[in-house]
């Protein structure tokens, strides 16, 4: 829960996927905190400061102790507030299981959406959502044996994995508006359809997760700026 909160603080910005799993995780865990915004195009000295080496958000500061990387600040954050709902799993071929899908999603699953969103041409967008589509069918997949049959990867609630892969859902819609194709397939992938609605209207996630309309403006701001800078 964004909030005053002098020994923890999140730096971020609202439409960043990566910084949205950081969100999630704290409200899962009824934890509050102050959320400093990071404008776009400029790094704050304080993000310099506190991330030295990959000099990006998200970065979770905790005392004065600075955790990055999205997914290693949500591991942290069930350790550390270990008394709320667990995020990983208990049992450690379980987590194992979650950590081989949200490397699949960060490393090969969300690269194949951001080549659709730039794709030139309609050989090099069939191709991707192609691609795309082949992810979503080893998710669907993924949901039946890491969920066991219930409504979330975690089970019966948001989990490790629901975390990694719900946060770029509003990217994901965008994706879909931008390029005019369907995404999430209900004779496909019936299960990712019913976890998707799901996973958004949760409490922890449903005031997180940004506007659709924002990150189409978004996502076209940044292609023109990647094409001008390309013209150059």
């Amino acid at each position: 829960m964004a909030g005053a909160s002098s020994d923890l603080k999140l730096l971020g910005a609202g439409p960043s996927p990566y910084v949205n799993r950081v969100q999630i995780a704290l409200n899962l865990k009824a934890v509050n905190y102050e959320f400093l915004e990071e404008k776009f195009g400029s790094k704050s000295e304080l993000l310099l400061k506190s991330n030295p080496v990959h000099k990006k958000i998200p970065v979770l500061i905790h005392g004065d102790k600075p955790i990055c990387e999205s997914l290693i600040i949500v591991q942290y954050i069930d350790e550390v507030w270990a008394s709320g709902p667990s995020i990983l799993p208990s049992d450690p071929y379980d987590r194992a299981l979650h950590r081989f899908w949200a490397a699949y999603i960060d490393d090969k699953f969300f690269t194949n959406v951001k080549e659709l969103s730039t794709a030139d041409g309609e050989e090099a967008k069939d191709a991707a959502v192609e691609r795309i589509a082949e992810g979503m069918t080893l998710l669907e997949d993924a949901l039946g044996k890491c969920g066991k049959g219930k409504p979330f990867f975690g089970g019966d609630n948001i989990g490790y994995l629901d975390i990694a892969f719900g946060s770029f859902l509003g990217w994901l819609r965008a994706t879909e508006k931008l390029a005019g194709v369907t995404l999430f397939n209900e004779g496909k992938t019936p299960g990712l359809v019913a976890w998707a609605d799901a996973f958004s209207s949760h409490e922890a996630v449903k005031d997180v997760i940004p506007e659709i309309d924002r990150l189409v403006e978004l996502a076209k701001m940044f292609k023109a700026r990647a094409q001008s800078q390309s013209a150059n």
